[in-house]
This record gives structure tokens, sequence and C-alpha cells, in this order.
């Protein structure tokens, strides 16, 4: 299933992220935080569920961890994403950001909300204006 295009702009809906963090208290954390900031969240414990949900759910941007337990980390999943979804966009987030060529925008931790929530809101609007044309 293709993403939602323009999601972000369109009066009453809200974006969705999917978050992708191993360590449950966090994910929980982040996604409380971005819905208080008008986001819809869903969540995944890993790479390999969040490909589960993304062939059947449409998400706007995917915020991951890097270093995850399991076959594939957060790069590997946005490698995936980007050839299955390359409209959807990334943000990795890491204890150790050792940021790579290839890699999306990557917050160290640990991250201020306010700013896990401006640099979404950022790709966002990038993402938009990149697909409106």
């Amino acid at each position: 299933m293709a993403a939602r295009r323009g999601a972000a702009s369109r009066e009453g809906v809200c974006p969705v992220v999917l978050i992708v963090e191993d360590d449950e208290l966090i994910r929980i954390e982040v996604a409380e935080r971005l819905e208080r900031s008008g986001f819809s969240v869903m969540q995944a414990p890993g790479a390999e569920e969040a490909i589960r949900l993304l062939t059947t759910t449409s998400v706007d941007l995917v915020f991951s961890d890097v270093d995850m337990p399991g076959r594939l980390d957060g790069r590997g999943l946005v490698n995936w994403l980007r050839r299955e979804h390359p409209r959807i966009p990334a943000l990795l987030a890491s204890g150790s950001p050792q940021r790579r060529d290839d890699d999306p925008p990557l917050l160290a931790k640990p991250y201020r909300a306010s700013e896990l929530i401006s640099t979404i809101r950022e790709l966002l609007a990038h993402a938009e204006r990149q697909h409106a044309t």
C-alpha cells in the first residue's frame, strides 16, 4: 500500500509517524509526546514488525532507533523503506551517532522532545514540497 501523500497538509488529518524502538519505555514516551503535539502514532518494537506495518498501513514518516536486535537494524529498515516506499521520509536516532553518508537525518540520544518534533515537522514539510511538483 502506498504512503499517504500530503497528509501533513490536509486539513483535519494528523500526520502518521511510525516509531520503531526496541526500548518500550522510550517508545511509549516518544509516542505520548508526539500525540500531544498533534501526530497520530504507530509503534513497532523492531524493524521486522515495522515492515509488516508498512506493507499494510499508510504512514507519513518513520522514526527509528539505529541499534536494535533482530535481522535488521534502523539503517536496514531505512534501506528497505527507500526501495519500497521512497516517498516516506525517515529519521534515525542513536546513542552513538556515527553518521554515514547515506543516512537520513540522525538525532543524537538523548534528544529533546522539541528537537524531535521540529525535525519531524521539517521533514514532513520537505516531503510535501518534494511531492507537490
